[in-house]
Order: C-alpha cells, then structure tokens, then sequence
C-alpha cells in the first residue's frame, strides 16, 4: 500500500509534540512492514527539504504559519501523480480541507475538537478564526462521508455528537515504549515532587498548578514542583510562580532529550496534567508505564487516560482547591499512591505501538476498499500488520 500522510510538523521539529511521536511510532512500523508511507510537511530552520526518516519519506515545504495554504500547490505540483491508494489528513487546528482537492482515498485522524478550548491558547481574534475554520471543515468533511481515526473514545463521541455517523469512526488509542518507559531502579526525589511534562501551551493551564503550589506545600512541607518542556507560555508562568513567592521551588527545565525526560517522569512522586482539553494525554501514560500515578483535570482525553481512583485522580478543570486537594492527598499517602502507580502501570501495559501500528493498518485498508471501517475496526480489535509490497 502506498500512503501519504499530510501533518503540519514532523517529529525532528523542534515543536514537535504528541501527534508528531504517533506518527513516527505507527508510520515507521507500517513503513517497516513493506508499505511506502510519505509525510508532506512544513519546514523549520536547518531542515532539508526532502529525507528519509525511519523509512519514511518526509518531503517539507513552507513555514508553519501559512503551510495549510501551501498543502493543495504541493499536493498538485509534486504528489498527485504519485499513486498514493490513501491520504492521511491530521486534522490539528487549521484543518487542510483535503476533500477539495484530494482524490485519493481520504482517512481523517483527529485528537481532539479544539471549539471553545482554543479561546485558552489565543488571542480572541485568531481564536476565532481557528474556531470558523475547525466547523468549516467539520462540515465539509461529514458531507463529503470521510472516515476518521480518533485517539480517544471522548474524541470519538464529539464526533458524533458533531453528526459522523458510528461506521466512519474508530479509534486508535496513543501508546508507549515500554522498553524506553519504564520503572527505574533508583529511588524517587528525595523530596514530595509534582511533574508537569509537556509543551508549555496557554491551554495547558500549568498556572493553575502552579496557583495550588501555596497550598500544597503549607501541607505537605518541602513540596516543590518540576516543569518539563518548553513553549511560548513559560515567560509568564516563571513571573507567576516568582510573585507567589515559589523561585526555588518551581523548576523549570526547559526542552529535555527522550532519556533525561524518562529520568524526570521516573523521579517525580506524581504527574499532574492540569490541560482544558486533551486528545488522550500522551504524558500521562508514559509517566504510568514509569510506574507514576497521575493527577488530571476531568476533560475529554484525559478521563480516558485517567482512571479515577485506580490509575490516578481526575479534577474539576480550573478549580485549583481541587488540585490542592488531590495533590496533597496523593503526596501524603505512601500506600495509596503506590498502589495507583503499579495499578497505573499495568494499565498503560495495554497500549504498545504495534497494537496502534496494526490497528491503523487494518483501518487504512478497509478504507482503501471502500468498506466504513467502524463497521470491524472497533476499539476492541486485535489486527496484525499485514506487510505489503514498498511501491
């Protein structure tokens, strides 16, 4: 089968974030199993404009800012008459409005609906215009009968409730490396430690966490607070956590490799994924694999990530006594949070990459052959890579 993925980054950007690992982790093992796979992207400083990245072949164009608007000249000037049997929309943001010009075979694959969360992250005039293109392009592609993958049963019921019918929707859940996330054999921070790992976004709502930080610690002595990531939003958390008195009990560490990140999520007590919305809350799993519990607020994405009570604890989003409150529970309780964190490892030991790989696979030919993939493609299936001629 040949496959061309539209994505806006590719996983060697620097701003590479939670779609970017899934693809590079599904791609590169569907790539891996005789199948060409393409990813067309946009570019970043010091990337070439064409290379092969773990059997893929990703072709960059444009800058981020305008690639949406690029991606029908470069599918018409360099990828039409290349044979694809499927296109991979990943739908983010600004959608790519594909069914306009595509005529391949089209499979959609979505994390989440931004809707109102994006009024968290922009300015009111740019959200809104992310908000107009998201409907806009909801409603072309549910008229145009495109199928989708979503990463999260929440995603999938939004779907719904925006009117796809069941048939053209299935999920394919975000997974681990359990040879790369696992328990360490050290101990944890010799002192109570939260974690925040991820992109530091607006709608992440890491200020809520770090507004909790007073009362945390007025009850748990010594409580301190690790940042794991880098983006635009972190200026303003250091001010926030400066004025409220917290300079050395936030740490914030800027972009971190994969092993130094696996180190981090090993050493914190507790991972704490405040976010307004999540498509699954990628994080979240791999800190479980790590043998970390973790607390969420209760959103779409992350109450799947989350089971409450048993893997972690889910909270009101935007209420921080909440997260006080939890925070403090599970730093104070040895016992409890112990038993989450193995209970929280056994369940991300559910979700691998080649079950993701396979099932998306299995979903890409069923809509290669004209057949609705919710039909036999449900949460529940088992499919095997089936490896197919490198065209």
């Amino acid at each position: 089968m040949k496959i061309l993925v539209m994505n806006w980054q590719d996983p060697r950007n620097p701003l590479a974030g939670g779609a970017e690992v899934q693809f590079r982790e599904v791609f590169s093992r569907i790539a891996a199993a005789g199948h060409s796979v393409t990813l067309v992207c946009s570019g970043f400083d010091g990337a070439p404009r064409e290379e092969m990245l773990d059997g893929i072949r990703v072709v960059r164009r444009g800058g981020r800012m305008l690639f949406n608007y690029l991606v029908p000249l470069i599918y018409f000037r360099r990828l039409r008459h290349e044979g694809f049997d499927v296109v991979v929309d990943d739908m983010n943001k600004i959608p790519f409005f594909t069914p306009l010009y595509v005529r391949e075979r089209i499979c959609g694959l979505v994390h989440h609906l931004f809707g109102g969360s994006i009024f968290h992250e922009l300015d009111p005039l740019s959200a809104s215009y992310v908000y107009a293109m998201e409907r806009a392009a909801l409603a072309l592609y549910h008229r145009r009968g495109i199928p989708f993958m979503a990463v999260s049963p929440s995603t999938r019921s939004e779907m719904l409730s925006r009117g796809f019918p069941a048939e053209n929707l299935c999920i394919v859940p975000l997974a681990v490396d359990h040879e790369v996330f696992r328990p360490a054999g050290t101990a944890r921070c010799p002192v109570p430690t939260l974690g925040y790992v991820g992109r530091i976004k607006r709608y992440k709502s890491i200020d809520h966490l770090i507004e909790a930080m007073p009362e945390v610690r007025a009850a748990i002595p010594g409580a301190r607070l690790m940042v794991v990531g880098e983006g635009d939003d972190r200026p303003r958390l250091e001010r926030m956590a400066s004025v409220l008195g917290l300079g050395g009990e936030v740490e914030f560490t800027g972009y971190v490799a994969e092993d130094e990140k696996v180190r981090r999520l090993q050493q914190m007590w507790c991972m704490v994924m405040p976010s307004s919305k999540e498509g699954w809350g990628l994080t979240v799993t791999e800190a479980n694999a790590c043998g970390t519990p973790a607390i969420a607020s209760d959103v779409p994405g992350l109450r799947d990530a989350v089971q409450e009570g048993v893997t972690g604890l889910l909270f009101p989003y935007g209420d921080r006594k909440a997260l006080a409150r939890c925070s403090i529970s599970m730093l104070g309780n040895t016992g409890a949070r112990e038993e989450m964190g193995e209970r929280a490892r056994a369940y991300a030991a559910h979700f691998t990459w080649e079950e993701a790989a396979a099932r998306t696979l299995r979903i890409l030919q069923s809509v290669c052959e004209g057949v609705p993939p919710g039909r036999h493609a449900a949460l529940g299936d088992s499919p095997e890579l089936t490896p197919g001629p490198r065209q």
